[in-house]
């Protein structure tokens, strides 16, 4: 999508700090962190929901969370984690282009600096 923030980010157009990319995903940390450790799980296809993903893009999306045992050490998941879909502008969605967060840390009381 030609004005969307994640697309840019992950063509490359805007540098962001990516954890984890393969052919359908890329992870990257939040700019504005609600836990010790924030990142963002973004499907490399472009669509603004749930109600918009084809039952293809939601098995990509299975498929990517699937991953996160396997970069739970690179992440520092190893004590849990939260994943969290904002769904819509009313639930706090800004960019609209799916994403998952993924929240960890410090039993997830931690406050940024």
């Amino acid at each position: 999508m030609e004005n969307c923030i994640f697309c840019k980010i992950i063509t490359g157009q805007i540098p962001a700090t990516k954890f984890y990319e393969d052919d359908d995903m890329v992870i990257i940390s939040d700019i504005d962190p609600k836990a010790k450790y924030h990142y963002l799980l973004l499907l490399k296809e472009h669509f603004p929901t749930l109600e918009a993903m084809t039952a293809k893009q939601g098995e990509k999306l299975a498929v990517a969370l699937k991953k996160l045992p396997e970069l739970a050490e690179k992440l520092h998941l190893e004590g849990g984690y939260r994943l969290v879909i904002n769904q819509g502008e009313d639930a706090g969605q800004t960019v609209p282009h799916l994403h998952v967060h993924i929240l960890a840390g410090q039993k997830m009381g931690w406050q940024p600096a």
